[in-house]
């Protein structure tokens, strides 16, 4: 397990455990546009992304991000700066995060929460380094690629359906952010993602 991955885990894990039981630290922490219309409560564009809904929501993101980080902050040390991985996950909370404040901040019923921007973020780079890479998610074995896809298909699902205060719509933002700032600092990489999709493993 690479540092930045295991710290984000125990992190988000600690602070979403806390928040499960003291709901104002939760109230505080999680994305309510209403409220953010000073400076002062812009750091909602990141703390959301380090309290969860429930016990589901929590091992759901924490369980991709155990089975993909360690590879991309791996590849990210490759290129020469660990740090990027960092900066990918936590830009990819606050990225995915930016739309659903445009499209809610008059709206103040609506509130979302979770590490799913980040998580998208990070699954998206490792499909643009690795589009066919086998992963194992739930003792389950899948391409890196048909694993991204169902993930999306998923987070249209949810988001159409309005069920609770998860921001599924910061998957679908936080997948685009992580093929863009990967492919922005690896552009060299664009042919071989390429050349990797028009040639599948089968």
């Amino acid at each position: 397990m690479e540092f930045f991955t295991l710290a984000l885990l125990a992190i988000t894990i600690g602070v979403s455990y806390w928040a499960f039981n003291d709901g104002q630290l939760m109230d505080k922490l999680l994305l309510y546009p209403k409220r953010m219309s000073s400076p002062a409560e812009f750091y909602r564009f990141l703390s959301n992304g380090f309290v969860h809904a429930d016990w589901q929501h929590l091992i759901f993101n924490m369980v991709t991000l155990y089975f993909i980080g360690s590879y991309v902050e791996q590849y990210f040390a490759l290129l020469g700066n660990r740090n990027l991985y960092l900066f990918l996950y936590l830009f990819g909370v606050v990225a995915s995060a930016i739309p659903s404040f445009i499209k809610h901040r008059n709206d103040p019923y609506y509130r979302s929460l979770g590490a799913s921007g980040g998580t998208s973020a990070v699954l998206f780079s490792m499909v643009y380094t690795s589009p066919w890479l086998k992963i194992t998610f739930f003792f389950v074995p899948m391409w890196s690629i048909l694993f991204a896809v169902l993930y999306v298909v998923y987070s249209i699902y949810m988001s159409q359906q309005r069920r609770d205060n998860i921001n599924h719509d910061a998957h679908l933002w936080g997948a685009v952010f992580g093929f863009v700032f990967t492919y922005a600092f690896d552009p060299s990489h664009g042919a071989y993602f390429m050349q990797q999709i028009m040639h599948p493993p089968f």
